[in-house]
């Protein structure tokens, strides 16, 4: 039965940024309210895994190496994926926004306002709606 309830404390989350500081910070942040199921520091990684954890939202970092986030994002679209995409990224121009959006993001947080905007943005995925960090 779904829940009602305003927390994303049912959201199986995957983190993928390719800076283990990063990584442990948003799972830091996130663990309170959300599942976080993986935490991996490449976009190849990123696509083996939302295979094998199948979680509700992904964090994608849009700057790794071999696959981008905005890679991974466009082939998980291309796979019909369900899971959404919130973008975690330092890159705060609106050209990085249209971007993602484009890659099939539904979220864009900028990781200077990761500790007031991440759940919130994770939240909003979850239930179908967008959510973007304030710009510059």
């Amino acid at each position: 039965m779904p829940s009602s309830n305003t927390s994303c404390e049912l959201v199986r989350v995957l983190v993928a940024d390719d800076n283990d500081a990063m990584l442990t910070r948003v799972a830091a942040i996130l663990t309170p309210a959300c599942s976080v199921v993986g935490a991996v520091t490449d976009g190849r990684a990123a696509l083996e895994a939302v295979q094998t954890l199948n979680p509700d939202v992904i964090v994608l970092d849009i700057s790794m190496p071999g696959l981008t986030g905005l890679e991974v994002a466009s082939r998980l679209r291309t796979a019909h994926c369900d899971a959404a995409v919130v973008f975690l990224t330092v890159h705060d121009e609106e050209a990085f926004v249209l971007a993602a959006r484009a890659a099939g993001g539904i979220g864009y947080v900028i990781k200077r306002r990761l500790g007031t905007d991440l759940v919130r943005a994770v939240m909003d995925a979850k239930a179908g709606r967008s959510f973007v960090s304030a710009l510059r």
